[in-house]
Formats: structure tokens, sequence, C-alpha cells
């Protein structure tokens, strides 16, 4: 089932390679190590989705940039791909308990004016205010 946009498989191997500036070679050796999962055409060629670029960027990161093997990367993406679960999980319990604690604090007679939209809203992300601080003229 495709997510979004991100999912949609496009670009055949060297196109992905090309924008990875790695060889196509790195990401058959990533699919056989279980690391992607591209896509396929009728003909059976490969092709990489954004969100399996977004992916092999990561894993090009961890490799490159951190110094772990492809066994460490493996490891990291399970747990990852674990916490995310259990992010949506979270999301959905606390729903859940906005929903009946609404529905129990109706029955009761106690639900706040106006809360009846508001808590059932997901939160969004906070916003941070700074104030900025005013130059001296002449200073830079």
């Amino acid at each position: 089932m495709l997510r979004d946009d991100r999912d949609i498989p496009l670009y055949m191997i060297g196109i992905a390679a090309q924008m990875l500036s790695i060889h196509p070679q790195t990401l058959r050796l990533y699919e056989r190590e279980g690391l992607v999962n591209p896509g396929r055409s009728e003909g059976n060629t490969r092709l990489y989705s954004q969100r399996d670029v977004e992916r092999i960027k990561f894993i090009l990161h961890l490799t490159r940039d951190m110094g772990v093997n492809l066994a460490g990367v493996e490891v990291i993406l399970k747990m990852r791909e674990q916490m995310e679960g259990m992010q949506r999980e979270m999301v959905g319990l606390i729903g859940y308990i906005r929903e009946e604690l609404k529905r129990e604090m109706t029955r009761q007679g106690k639900l706040p004016e106006g809360m009846g939209e508001q808590s059932t809203r997901r939160p969004g992300k906070k916003v941070i205010r700074v104030k900025a601080e005013k130059r001296k003229s002449g200073r830079r």
C-alpha cells in the first residue's frame, strides 16, 4: 500500500546511483543485504522510490560519516522502524484515551465549554517564539 508520493517507484538503478553519487553495484549490495527493497517493473527492472533514496542517503551517512558497518546499519534501521511503530501506537493510544475521556466527561456532564472539538485534535508541533534583541545603531 502506497502511503504517499514518496513511495512511488520511479528511478531506475542508474539514475538512483547517479543521484546518490554511488556505483549501481552498491545499490545491488544494499538490496542483497536487505537494507533496501526497491520496487520492480514488469520487466523486473529495479525501481527506487524517493523514500528508498532517502533511506539510502541515511545508510550512506551511517557508513561514511559515522563509520558504521552494514551489520550495524541493519540493527539501526530495525530499531528505527520499531521506534516509528511504537510512536504510531502511542499516537493512536493517546487519541483513544482522549475520546474515552471526552465521552466519560460528557456522560457525567463535566465537559468544559468548547472542549468538544479541541479535545479530539491531534497535537501539532510546538512553536517557540523568540524575541529578537534590538541592535544598537553603528554596531554589527
